[in-house]
């Protein structure tokens, strides 16, 4: 298959993962706190270890395989780390959206209905994962893309649970709970497309694709998914599910990679 067919691919199965984890919202209303921070952790464990093994070391590897010494190497990958989480910076800023925890950010609410506002966020958070997918299957190794593709898919599975029953707790019905839930995670094929579509045009921007990516991750970990995580004094379940779905993921790329 070609890089462009298979990040579509691979980004559907993402979207479709996210999906999946809404359903037991059907049967369900709520989540302990723990238990969602926990999952909540999982995600970022996997999401830090993705943009460590599966974006930064392979980025620093193209740069040298295009002829850069170590320095130029280090410097091209970290200006486009620096880049990537400027760019999802600023969207944050400009963008207005509802976090279930934090409230409003962003631009003007006037005229925007509260689940747009949480769908805006929702998109914040998984433009990074789709974005990574596609310069993932923009890079030579596919084993690397697999591997990366799987384990933003196993982190979707309990984000999408989380972002349905986070909704049924803040008053919607079940049905657009679900529906919700299930659309956010449409961004991520859209995300793949781009990115790989973009290094495969420009080859040269390889290196800088998987570390722009990675800052784009690496931001939203930071700057949204372990604060919401730790916000309800379950530092220690977030901190557990961080670490496991590092290890996963670092296993994942081990053995896939």
């Amino acid at each position: 298959m070609t890089p462009v067919l298979s990040a579509l691919i691979a980004g559907s199965a993402a979207a479709t993962a996210t999906a999946v984890g809404t359903l037991p919202a059907l049967f369900a209303s709520r989540l302990k706190q723990r238990t969602q921070d926990a999952l909540l952790g999982f995600g970022a464990g996997i999401m830090l270890a993705a943009s460590a093994f599966s974006l930064v070391l392979p980025g620093l590897k193209e740069a040298r395989l295009q002829g850069d010494g170590p320095w130029a190497a280090g410097l091209i990958v970290g200006s486009s780390i620096l880049l990537g989480a400027a760019l999802i910076m600023l969207l944050e800023r400009v963008l207005p959206h509802e976090h279930f925890i934090k409230g409003p950010e962003g631009g003007s609410l006037l005229r925007i209905r509260r689940t747009w506002l949480f769908v805006f966020a929702i998109c914040l958070h998984n433009l990074p994962e789709g974005l990574a997918i596609g310069v993932g299957y923009a890079a030579s190794n596919v084993s690397h893309a697999n591997a990366l593709a799987i384990g933003i898919a196993i982190q979707d599975l309990p984000e999408g649970l989380v972002v349905a029953l986070a909704m049924l707790a803040v008053g919607y019905g079940r049905r657009r709970s679900i529906l919700v839930g299930m659309a956010s995670g449409l961004i991520e094929p859209v995300g793949a497309l781009a990115g790989v579509s973009l290094v495969v045009a420009l080859p040269w921007l390889l290196p800088c694709g998987l570390g722009f990516a990675a800052g784009a991750m690496l931001f939203v970990v930071s700057h949204e998914i372990i604060p919401e995580s730790h916000r309800q004094g379950h530092e220690n379940f977030a901190t557990t599910g961080l670490i496991l779905g590092f290890v996963l993921m670092m296993l994942l790329d081990t053995a896939l990679g």
